[in-house]
């Protein structure tokens, strides 16, 4: 990984602070979505005569923005960053990606808007209509040809295996989005039967697995060792971790279905990918792992690396529950119920999340070419988050497991909601606990850029 010669390139960075500041704030905005919808689960009639409240519309809110508000751009942020100096070259333009990073955020509000107005698709992960998909593919497309040009123009003859995740994550979505949401029919946005159900969810599986995975591989593969001070562990493991990725993920999205009449082969190539999952998984924890070997005093004191490398912990264990998930057996009890709930809050909060905050607060000193605002409530917001998700895992585990065992007993639904309230009781908490983290961060990035000097170097 090469760093030389970027001190005579002009970096204004405008780019990458517009994705700073575009996920620190639509994380506001994603968790008290968040907070809202699980305290409506606990008092569902809280927004009872406020349409544009309910929880049917709170909660795709609250999904679209984790993924495309506060996630995806902390990672484009990163990624803006370390382009160019991976590459020994400027970014391709700042104009572009001022322009991508404006469309960004025009296409979040019409995401907001639309679904609190109720107009949707009404299929899971794929709620928006026609035209936002539209303006969704575009800002892809927009985020990619900046990229890419960078990568045209660049003075390093090598590339990095960051920027390889990076490219293969903004083509993919761009394609999985548009085939998912069957952009070819805008009425209705949706196939018909179960042909719509697998390529729905080819879509829902992918937009982890190919846009926030390969983006928080590239963050942790360029933080990590620059915060150990020392080289990669493997390139080979790297390369290794990439290529097993794309061919194996792109299979596994018909694992939710295994419970519906799809092809029995399409199933067993389904979880058979999904168990060969641990390849790229342990692929790239190894190679993170071993190039952190003997240096976590580096990455307790660095807190960009400090989030990043707690990501990659989530990863192994939510890489671990996804691949057990996947076997008829284990998913009779734990599909349809909390227990997915809780494994989805590990992989996009715990994981990516993680990471994407911890790209965020790597890169802020060095964009700012001035301290972290404040190190104590970056470090206030990291516990917030880690117990938040612990928490979490725990809460919706436990409550998925009682209502998975009830369900194969023949127990009816409307049974088991006293029982599981206490733990919709403590998952609100935990809500509260996400939410004030991400008032704290956006205090704290707004502060770094454009207030006064931090309290640490």
């Amino acid at each position: 990984m090469t760093d030389t010669s970027l001190t005579l390139l002009p970096q204004p960075h405008l780019t990458a602070k517009g994705f700073c500041l575009t996920s620190a704030f639509w994380m506001v905005i994603a968790t008290f979505a968040g907070l809202l919808g699980a305290t409506e689960l606990i008092a569902p009639d809280l927004t009872a005569n406020v349409g544009w409240l309910v929880f049917g519309r709170i909660r795709p809110i609250h999904i679209n923005l984790v993924l495309f508000g506060f996630v995806t751009p902390g990672l484009l942020a990163a990624a803006f960053y370390y382009f160019p100096r991976l590459l020994r070259t400027e970014l391709f333009s700042e104009k572009l990606g001022i322009l991508t990073v404006i469309a960004w955020n025009v296409t979040l509000v019409a995401v907001t808007v639309s679904l609190a107005m109720g107009y949707t698709q009404g299929r899971e992960y794929a709620e928006m209509v026609w035209p936002i998909d539209i303006m969704i593919i575009a800002a892809f497309v927009l985020v990619f040809t900046n990229l890419a040009m960078t990568v045209k123009g660049r003075r390093e003859p090598i590339l990095y295996v960051s920027v390889w995740y990076v490219l293969a994550a903004t083509v993919l979505t761009a394609a999985t989005y548009a085939l998912g949401n069957v952009i070819w029919r805008p009425d209705s946005g949706a196939l018909v039967g179960i042909p719509d159900a697998i390529l729905l969810w080819f879509y829902g599986h992918n937009v982890f697995g190919l846009l926030l995975t390969p983006l928080a591989a590239g963050v942790t593969y360029y933080v990590i060792p620059r915060a150990c001070r020392t080289p990669l562990y493997s390139h080979t493991l790297s390369l290794l971790g990439f290529w097993s990725l794309i061919v194996v993920y792109t299979h596994i999205g018909t694992h939710h279905l295994l419970q519906v009449p799809v092809s029995t082969w399409l199933k067993v190539i389904a979880i058979v990918d999904s168990v060969a999952m641990v390849i790229p998984v342990m692929a790239f924890l190894l190679n993170i792992w071993f190039t952190a070997k003997g240096r976590l005093g580096e990455i307790h004191v660095d807190i960009g690396a400090k989030f990043v490398f707690t990501g990659t912990i989530m990863y192994f264990f939510v890489s671990i529950q996804g691949s057990m998930m996947s076997l008829p057996q284990v998913q009779r009890v734990t599909h349809f119920n909390n227990w997915v709930v809780g494994h989805a809050h590990v992989g996009v909060l715990g994981f990516a999340g993680m990471i994407a905050l911890g790209g965020l607060y790597y890169i802020l000193p060095k964009i700012t070419n001035r301290p972290l605002y404040s190190r104590f409530l970056a470090d206030l917001q990291y516990w917030l988050i880690l117990i938040g998700v612990v928490g979490f895992t725990v809460v919706l585990t436990f409550a998925g497991l009682i209502q998975g065992s009830a369900w194969l007993n023949g127990e009816t639904v409307y049974r088991l909601l006293a029982e599981i309230h206490v733990y919709y009781v403590v998952r609100a908490s935990l809500g509260l606990m996400i939410f004030v983290s991400a008032i704290l961060g956006l205090y704290n990035i707004l502060q770094t850029l454009y207030g006064k000097p931090g309290e640490t170097p």
